[in-house]
């Protein structure tokens, strides 16, 4: 999957919790976030200095992709055969963090699994 198709994937299901997601489309949609991350910071230093509300271009830009990047995370989840409900250990402060990123790049299951089949099959 390319990061156009990625992105596109991801932000018309936006509220899709359900099917599976690889590593590519996870990954892709992961820097489309960081890259709208770092346009909207940009925006927002530059007018700070003019009308003094700092941040609101970046929070708004997170409230925005909230929806998208979760559901991306909950499908990447399913594609390792894991329930998306262990998306919730982003809450445990730094080894949380860890084991979700090498989930997230470890390869999917291979062959169907409970949460629909491989992704990567139909390509």
């Amino acid at each position: 999957m390319i990061f156009a198709e990625s992105v596109k994937s991801c932000l018309n299901g936006y509220v899709k919790f359900d099917g599976r997601a690889p590593r590519s489309e996870y990954w892709w949609f992961a820097t489309f976030n960081l890259l709208v991350g770092a346009l909207a910071l940009c925006v927002d230093l530059s007018i700070s200095v003019i009308y003094e509300i700092p941040g609101i271009i970046f929070s708004l830009a997170g409230l925005a992709l909230l929806l998208p990047n979760l559901a991306v995370c909950v499908r990447r989840l399913h594609d390792l055969n894991k329930s998306g409900w262990w998306v919730l250990l982003f809450f445990i402060p730094i080894i949380g963090h860890i084991v979700l990123i090498i989930w997230f790049a470890t390869r999917g299951m291979v062959g169907a699994n409970s949460f629909g089949e491989d992704p990567l099959a139909a390509a």
